[in-house]
């Protein structure tokens, strides 16, 4: 082969995770040449070491956990999770961590992959060195999108690394189940992780530097969720930040800003994210090595007209699932530069702007109770500076609640915006709520009127009948 067929490609794209494959499904399906490039595993830190494993792991546990709510059930899961089996379960969902099902799918959408480090050695242009340590330049003769994700922050304790500490990728990864854990962190890895290994075994103690759980959401949030890991049997320490922390013949021991001394087998740490971009050469295009980069809502980066940057590496919203929805908006966006358009529907919810990640992103953290929410909390909506009002219902008033479970324990809160009627926010917390955020989802970026949702009709008797109640209070108020 010549090099331009081995190295010349319309669109260069570094990183495989699922992200990096929807910029390569996208562009491939508008016909364009498309490389993609994979240091690790193809299907990236969501297939192999986030979502995928953690769900696995905490599915069987939100199971049980309802289980035990229903007449006639409960007796019969009051037994012990079987945790080697949850964790081979796990092991069937990460593929055993080989990704040749993920290469397979690559190949079917007409992708190069190129195993190896990619970085960036000036516009338009890749080096990719292999495992062996050969290199390979790649050119791109419309876009480079950058798909390289995110990796745990860990903090700058003295003597961290000796002490081995797991990050997300070693607790969900993990073979056998420690006696006791300690869980630094008070978000959805945290409070997940919390209720994984709580369930399947562990003595989980969680340090949360600030005043409550999932920070992010309404505060009832995670008021309900830590109700529920302090019931489980877990000790949660709001306010409690980790002085230090040693490893003493094999014990973790951590000490505490209040002077406590905590022993433990595993230390988790999850306080937070950083980009995957220290290492890709950013400063052969004079941006810096290690920063988040900021795009526009094509996702192209500020300043470089064939620069994009995609998924966690961007900071709008460290989802996967919002970072597949950038891709596809990128690929759009991407083909339609590339063809020539000169007039991109950039306008918001157009065709090549992801409008979702300041208006709608959902998210479900797969606690027991489950939390969801989607758009702007009441804070955030007036922070933004709608004139809105919050109307909150006890989900126990339901019907459909009462059916799911004994003990039905949720709230909802829908955030109201006065002068458009329509609703910029909604959050779930409660048994089996994540199967219910989409709808609000479609009502939020939808910007559905309220007056039309009254026609919206929920089934009876379902959780969904929420909606009802949410509109009823907010028409009597």
């Amino acid at each position: 082969m010549t090099d331009t067929e081995t190295n010349a490609y319309d669109v260069v794209v570094i990183g495989a995770g699922p992200v990096g494959e929807n910029v390569a499904d996208r562009t491939r399906a508008a016909g364009l040449s498309t490389a993609i490039v994979e240091n690790e595993l193809v299907g990236g830190e969501c297939s192999y070491w986030a979502c995928m494993p953690s769900k696995a792991l905490l599915r069987p546990v939100i199971a049980r956990a309802e289980a035990r709510r229903v007449p006639g059930l409960r007796q019969s899961v009051q037994g012990p999770l079987d945790a080697p089996a949850v964790l081979a379960h796990r092991d069937e969902y990460t593929s055993h961590w080989q990704d040749d099902g993920q290469v397979r799918w690559l190949e079917g959408v007409g992708a190069d992959l190129h195993r190896g480090r990619g970085r960036l050695s000036g516009p338009r242009t890749v080096t990719v060195t292999g495992p062996e340590g050969e290199r390979r330049v790649l050119t791109a003769r419309y876009a480079v999108a950058v798909c390289t994700g995110s990796r745990a922050a860990l903090p700058g304790l003295p003597g961290l690394d000796e002490v081995r500490p797991w990050t997300s990728r070693e607790a969900t990864s993990a073979t056998t189940v420690p006696d006791r854990l300690i869980v630094v962190g008070g978000g959805v890895v945290a409070t997940e992780m919390a209720t994984a290994w709580q369930a399947l075994g562990s003595q989980v103690t969680l340090l949360v530097r600030g005043k409550s759980l999932l920070a992010r959401m309404e505060p009832f949030a995670g008021e309900l969720v830590a109700e529920a890991l302090a019931e489980a049997g877990a000790d949660v320490r709001t306010g409690t930040s980790v002085a230090s922390v040693t490893r003493e013949n094999g014990t973790v021991v951590a000490v505490t800003d209040r002077g406590d001394r905590i022993e433990a087998d595993e230390i988790l740490f999850a306080t937070g994210r950083a980009p995957r971009t220290d290492d890709i050469g950013l400063e052969t295009i004079g941006l810096e090595p290690g920063s988040w980069l900021e795009t526009d809502d094509s996702l192209r980066v500020h300043g470089h007209d064939w620069l994009y940057a995609v998924g966690d590496v961007n900071r709008r919203a460290l989802l996967t699932h919002q970072g597949k929805y950038q891709a596809r908006i990128a690929g759009a966006a991407i083909a339609a530069r590339a063809s020539g358009t000169t007039g991109l529907e950039s306008h918001p919810w157009g065709a090549h702007a992801a409008t979702a990640d300041h208006a709608a992103v959902p998210q479900v953290v797969f606690t027991d109770p489950e939390a969801a929410a989607v758009g702007l909390s009441l804070a955030e909506a007036e922070q933004a500076g709608h004139r809105v009002r919050a109307v909150d219902v006890d989900l126990s008033s339901v019907a459909g609640a009462g059916l799911y479970g004994d003990g039905y324990r949720g709230r909802a809160r829908m955030v109201v915006d006065l002068e458009d009627e329509i609703v910029r926010g909604m959050t779930l917390v409660g048994p089996g709520v994540g199967e219910l955020i989409h709808s609000a989802t479609i009502a939020v970026a939808g910007q559905v009127p309220i007056g039309r949702l009254w026609h919206a009709v929920p089934s009876y008797p379902t959780i969904s009948e929420v909606w009802l109640r949410l509109l009823e209070a907010y028409r009597d108020h």
